[in-house]
């Protein structure tokens, strides 16, 4: 029991990130971890657990639901164990983590992509967008595509979830029409996701969620108090 009271710290900070979501300016998105994308013989992909749609998922459950689904399916502790931790008996222990799997169940892919297949989607995504290219964009988007942003109203972005291909790719061509830059793949929380600087000194950067060799969600952080540890771009540029 012992092991999970050295893990509150770690489930405190999930609830605390839920209660600062809650009081937040338009959409509320994890902050990125990014990393320069390494040759893809050297990768090493990170747990799947730490991708930005995942943690968007386990925000979003209760926090009695995200403790029972940490504890038990993360680290592997009894329902014995959940239950003193949530302040319920084994039975509404195991039913809380069953309501948490079906959440995050359904928030993952059916048919997900590998690390290069990924990569390539990512590519064909950038080389549409800057060009504005609304058909290359439909090409790699699924019909039923999410996209969201995270600007925290510290800079202009989309304030509540687009869905669709067809908006989504006009809401991109029309966001490339009105600045420029340039992009990289870069690895973001694991996998192949973008990182956009724009010449006015905007930074964005795309998370994508691939099933089935189409985009079906796109999670954008542009709030600049989460990107403060993006890596600056390679010499030269």
């Amino acid at each position: 029991m012992a092991d999970h009271r050295r893990r509150a710290p770690a489930l405190d900070a999930l609830g605390s990130a839920r209660a600062r979501r809650e009081r937040y300016y338009g959409e509320w998105l994890p902050e990125p971890v990014v990393a320069e994308a390494p040759d893809p013989a050297d990768r090493v992909t990170l747990d799947e657990q730490v991708s930005l749609a995942m943690l968007r998922v386990l925000e979003s459950l209760s926090p009695a639901e995200r403790t029972a689904f940490v504890l038990h399916d993360v680290f592997g502790h009894s329902f014995d164990e959940v239950a003193e931790a949530v302040g319920r008996t084994p039975q509404a222990a195991r039913q809380l983590a069953s309501r948490a799997r079906r959440h995050v169940e359904a928030g993952r892919p059916r048919f997900p992509a590998t690390p290069d297949e990924q990569r390539r989607v990512v590519s064909a995504f950038l080389s549409a967008a800057v060009d504005g290219d609304v058909d290359g964009l439909l090409a790699v988007l699924d019909p039923e595509v999410t996209l969201r942003a995270d600007g925290g109203g510290r800079v202009q972005t989309v304030r509540r979830p687009v869905h669709g291909a067809e908006r989504v790719a006009r809401t991109l061509a029309g966001f490339a029409r009105m600045r420029t830059g340039r992009g990289e793949v870069a690895d973001v929380n694991g996998t192949p996701g973008l990182v956009v600087r724009t010449t006015d000194g905007e930074l964005s950067v795309f998370a994508f969620t691939v099933d089935g060799g189409r985009i079906t969600a796109i999670d954008v952080v542009r709030n600049p108090d989460k990107l403060e540890r993006v890596p600056p771009p390679p010499s030269g540029d």
